[in-house]
């Protein structure tokens, strides 16, 4: 009797096929940084109420749709590029307005301002953006109510530093305060992280002028 020939082997079941990539809006590379990056800039070019969000989009070369997906609003861009400019900043200050680590008000008031320059270095866009807000919303009028506060803490720690003898006295500290971070905010004018002075570099230049002319 002749042997049974062996049953063929079963045919594997094809692999199912990969589920489609799930599209991204807007083109690669245009996350929330880069959006907010790219309204600062436009903010700064042609001024907050001059730019339409349609000019965003198509300087991003997306659709407003895709614009939609990271900010609901203009208004909302403006706000996280004036928070980013003052959260930095308002934390500096009311760290060293309220330090309890022993440190003189001197030593805390310089540390402000090579957090500042630091900020600003940084953040060079916002802090341009922050510095050309004038109070046509109630949004600009409230980032003007957090500069101010920060302006009398500042204020404020010119006065201990006075107080402990390490400043001059015969200035008033509101106008050394403003005269101090006036200094650090023309930084927007001219400096440029890509240039040849690193922050830190630019922090210990600004306090070595200000405060080598400052002490008693």
């Amino acid at each position: 009797m002749a042997p049974s020939s062996p049953e063929p082997a079963p045919v594997p079941a094809p692999a199912p096929a990969p589920a489609p990539a799930a599209r991204r809006r807007g083109r690669p590379g245009h996350d929330r940084a880069a959006v907010l990056r790219a309204a600062i800039d436009l903010f700064i070019a042609q001024g907050y109420d001059a730019t339409s969000l349609s000019d965003l989009a198509s300087s991003l070369g997306v659709t407003k749709s895709a614009v939609y997906h990271h900010f609901p609003s203009k208004e909302a861009l403006l706000a996280a590029a004036l928070d980013e400019a003052l959260e930095g900043l308002d934390a500096a200050v009311a760290e060293a307005a309220r330090a309890t680590d022993g440190r003189s008000a001197h030593d805390r008031l310089r540390a402000t301002v090579l957090a500042a320059v630091r900020l600003l270095a940084e953040h060079r866009p916002a802090v341009t953006l922050l510095l050309r807000v004038r109070g046509n919303s109630a949004l600009e009028i409230a980032a003007l109510e957090r500069r101010r506060r920060i302006d009398v803490e500042l204020a404020d720690l010119v006065a201990e530093a006075v107080a402990e003898g390490s400043l001059r006295s015969d200035l008033p500290p509101e106008v050394v305060s403003r005269l101090v971070f006036g200094t650090v905010n023309s930084l927007v004018d001219w400096y440029s992280p890509d240039g040849p002075i690193a922050p830190d570099a630019l922090g210990d230049a600004v306090c070595r002028l200000l405060f080598e002319g400052l002490l008693a």
